[in-house]
């Protein structure tokens, strides 16, 4: 069935063809299923190195760092594929401090893997664009706690409301960086 507000599921709710990466990238959350795709990501081959992203928050007990990477171990995955970036506080500091770690380690990566939640895919993406500037983006998104999914965002007001928040996020966020992409 067609809705007049499909054009907003395409755009938010989106994901790519995978390809070999230099890095997986996660920008935190107190959400165990990022780390799980990683992880199979990770086994799969696709990149040799996970870095998660998150600081304190109200949702874990320590950072979304450790959070995520305690998950990451519990799965299989080496401690040393496990790279560190636990002070971030946002969507924002997640892609600026995780560019900062890697540039540390030398690594400038051309293409990238950004696993995220399914409805923050679009801003999640953006907003890691707007550092990196050099590297290709592939996104696998995932189902969070929320349940939220490009079939049911629609059905139920709480959804609703989640989704057309991040929508405005997008609007509100990048409206300024618009004309330094096109230069």
């Amino acid at each position: 069935m067609s809705y007049p507000f499909d054009c907003i599921t395409e755009f938010m709710f989106f994901e790519t063809k995978l390809e070999p990466a230099d890095v997986i990238l996660i920008p935190g959350a107190g959400q165990p299923r990022l780390m799980e795709r990683a992880a199979e990501l990770y086994h799969q081959g696709f990149a040799p190195t996970i870095l998660p992203s998150g600081g304190p928050s109200r949702n874990v007990e320590t950072t979304e760092w450790a959070f995520l990477r305690e998950i990451g171990l519990a799965l299989g995955v080496p401690d040393h594929a496990i790279l560190r970036e636990d002070r971030a506080a946002n969507t924002f500091e997640n892609a600026r401090f995780s560019k900062q770690v890697l540039q540390q380690k030398g690594v400038i990566p051309k293409k990238a893997i950004l696993v995220c939640k399914s409805y923050h895919a679009r801003r999640a993406l953006l907003t890691y664009q707007v550092d990196f500037k050099e590297t290709m983006f592939d996104v696998s998104p995932i189902t969070d706690k929320t349940g939220i999914t490009k079939e049911n965002w629609f059905l139920d007001d709480t959804r609703i409301a989640i989704v057309m928040k991040e929508l405005t996020k997008v609007g509100q966020y990048f409206a300024h960086h618009i004309p330094n992409w096109v230069e």
